[in-house]
């Protein structure tokens, strides 16, 4: 039997869980019949990059990464279109690719997935020259991602602490979308283009989407009310957010938004500011990865994801005071404007 060769690429500071566990379990549960191994760890920003392009040129087998989103995006563009496949020990906040490819949560589930060793070719995307693997887009999610990006605590609540606040008080823009069908113009609240089902935590933006078809499903999020908020929320949850008829999707292989002025974009979470004009297109089967042999079709269950999503533990009284101080303050300013426009209506009515 040929031995493989596989690196473990660890970035000690991001995602949620401890990595000391996670180099323990290595070692007691990877099959050393078939594989001989080596840690490498991060120790600056776009280090994993790096490491993983230079694993690539020593014709290691499989570069596995061991963190959040961002660690995962790093390794995973090193290896585009070379031998090397990308393997997956997800312990991020979001996890997006991992959950699409049904890559278990679990260090021991996950290194067994990596015993078993079938690799498959993927799709990929780049926005503006950047790849990315799960998802990408401008609007409120870019806008999200550059405000997360800024936080001083990471994980689940602070992202969510962030969605509801701003996201009553977030300004749609108009933007116009050419594609291979032509030319749309649409006032949105985001545009997200995905590669995989989801941004991660379970909150599926394209349901449908495909990582072997060639082709990015496209969602356009159409201005909304606080009351059709709260039914998007869900339907994020629930993979039923094409229902919604704030939502249009389709699928295209390229396409390019134009916008009225430079602003943020996102590539897997990750903000960074771009041109006016945001071009967006996949490329086929351009990455080897690890798959799980054993996944199925997901079964939703809600009370299980929410709470996955959120650790009731720690969603404080703190985070559910701004949350609330926000909602008033905006519920607040409708009442004042639907009792505007009814004044004005009644003085129309005693002139007429």
């Amino acid at each position: 039997m040929i031995i493989k060769k596989v690196v473990f690429i660890v970035n000690p500071i991001s995602g949620t869980k401890g990595k000391e566990a996670i180099l323990k379990q290595i070692e007691s549960s990877l099959d050393k019949n078939k594989y001989t191994y080596e840690i490498k760890k991060t120790e600056y920003a776009g280090h994993a990059a790096i490491l993983a392009e230079q694993a690539a040129k020593d014709g290691i087998d499989i570069v596995v990464a061991i963190g959040g989103d961002g660690t995962v995006n790093e390794v995973a563009r090193s290896l585009t279109h070379t031998n090397t496949a990308l393997g997956i020990i997800p312990c991020g906040s979001g996890n997006g690719l991992a959950r699409h490819l049904q890559i278990s949560m679990e260090a021991k589930k996950a290194i067994d997935i990596i015993n078993k060793g079938v690799v498959e070719s993927v799709d990929y995307g780049k926005i503006n020259g950047l790849p990315f693997f799960c998802t990408c887009g401008v609007g409120f999610d870019a806008f999200i991602s550059a405000k997360f990006a800024q936080a001083g605590k990471r994980g689940p609540l602070t992202y969510l602490e962030n969605t509801l606040r701003e996201g009553v008080r977030y300004k749609p823009e108009t933007y116009e979308i050419e594609d291979e069908a032509g030319t749309h113009k649409y006032k949105a609240f985001l545009i997200a283009c995905a590669n995989a089902s989801q941004y991660g935590n379970n909150a599926y933006i394209a349901p449908n989407a495909s990582m072997s078809d060639g082709l990015m499903d496209v969602t356009v999020m159409e201005p909304f009310n606080m009351l059709e908020a709260t039914a998007i929320a869900l339907q994020l949850f629930t993979k039923t957010i094409e229902k919604n008829s704030c939502i249009k999707s389709f699928r295209c292989k390229k396409l390019t938004i134009h916008r009225s002025k430079p602003g943020v974009i996102h590539y897997d979470g990750d903000p960074v500011m771009s041109d006016a004009d945001v071009e967006v297109e996949m490329i086929s089967g351009g990455l080897k990865v690890v798959v799980n042999t054993e996944a199925k079709p997901m079964v939703f269950n809600f009370v299980k994801t929410f709470f996955e999503y959120v650790n009731l533990d720690a969603f404080h009284t703190e985070v559910i005071d701004k949350v609330r101080s926000e909602i008033v303050r905006t519920n607040r300013k409708i009442l004042i404007l639907n009792r505007d426009i009814l004044r004005k209506l009644t003085k129309q009515q005693n002139k007429q």
